[in-house]
């Protein structure tokens, strides 16, 4: 952490975030995955104590309005990262992330503050490297998987080093896009962690680890394998109980030769694919009215001045 007095800018500043995927099967809270459907936040630095906080769309009748939103709060500690909290902040966030979906809301929410905190500070750009960032993210989302797909865009391989959230983006096959089949209700992430078993069957642990290999390359150059590369034993099945409608989707779009997983904690389906418009109509129809199917692009850009 810097010692350098902060000089804060008077003028607005304005992050884009997009959703996110983790776990993408058997990459289970390190691989991540930008999807192009974007929360927006806008914020200006206050001279009175005051947290001014305003959020229209998704969660907005849920979230906390002062200085416990946790883009304020990651803003804060941003800026403690930099050196100085400014007196108060003023907040209007756009929410298009389904909220406890398993797209990353609270990864936006998090990177969305962080890039505000150093939006709004003259040289913050040096005060805050990408790096950094991620890892401060991590601290507060307390995993990195979908923090780094939110900070970098495309594809990521996220993970601890001595407690500290780190990653690395990988290309995304051009050919690739995403479908998210979502239900009209949530499930925690706390809930469904707490269905997940503390140890695992070695047999199972290593399908996952060779899938994961294989899911760099399928992501990168082989889109073919896809199906295989998303192919999970360790974390899913467990998730059954309070997802039910959604596994079943995963388990009969996998049948049919089509790469479905349960996107991070669920209760979304996530399909990969690169198939045909009609094609695509059919996995819609095929899913039924229990979710609501969005078209996503991969995002292959993380956050961004809005």
């Amino acid at each position: 952490m810097t010692t350098t007095r902060l000089t804060f800018k008077s003028n607005l500043a304005q992050i884009s975030v997009p959703a996110t995927s983790a776990n993408l099967g058997p990459g289970f809270d390190c691989f991540g995955l930008a999807l192009e459907m974007r929360d927006r936040y806008i914020a200006k630095i206050l001279d009175e104590a005051i947290f001014d906080v305003d959020v229209s769309g998704e969660g907005a009748d849920e979230v906390k309005l002062d200085k416990n939103h946790l883009v304020i709060r990651s803003m804060l500690r941003g800026f403690e990262h930099m050196g100085q909290k400014p007196r108060g902040i003023a907040l209007r966030a756009l929410n298009v992330t389904p909220h406890s979906r398993g797209l990353g809301s609270s990864a936006s929410a998090i990177v969305g503050g962080l890039a505000l905190a150093k939006s709004l500070v003259h040289g913050g750009e040096a005060l805050m490297s990408d790096d950094e960032m991620i890892a401060l993210a991590t601290e507060l989302e307390g995993h990195p998987d979908n923090v780094a797909a939110a900070v970098l865009g495309g594809a990521s391989i996220a993970w601890l080093e001595n407690g500290v959230g780190r990653a690395v983006k990988i290309a995304v096959h051009e050919k690739i896009k995403a479908l998210a089949f979502i239900p009209a209700a949530g499930v925690s992430t706390a809930k469904a962690r707490k269905l997940l078993p503390e140890t695992v069957a070695h047999l199972d642990a290593a399908s996952n680890a060779g899938k994961a290999a294989l899911l760099v390359h399928a992501l990168s150059h082989r889109p073919d394998l896809l199906l295989s590369a998303t192919e999970d034993r360790i974390h899913q099945q467990y998730r059954g109980s309070v997802m039910v409608k959604s596994i079943e989707l995963v388990d009969r779009f996998r049948a049919a030769g089509v790469a479905a997983t349960i996107s991070g904690a669920g209760p979304t389906v996530l399909v990969l694919h690169t198939a045909s418009e009609t094609e695509v109509e059919e996995m819609v129809h095929a899913a039924g009215s229990s979710f609501s199917a969005k078209h996503l692009a991969i995002s292959h850009q993380g956050y961004q001045q809005a």
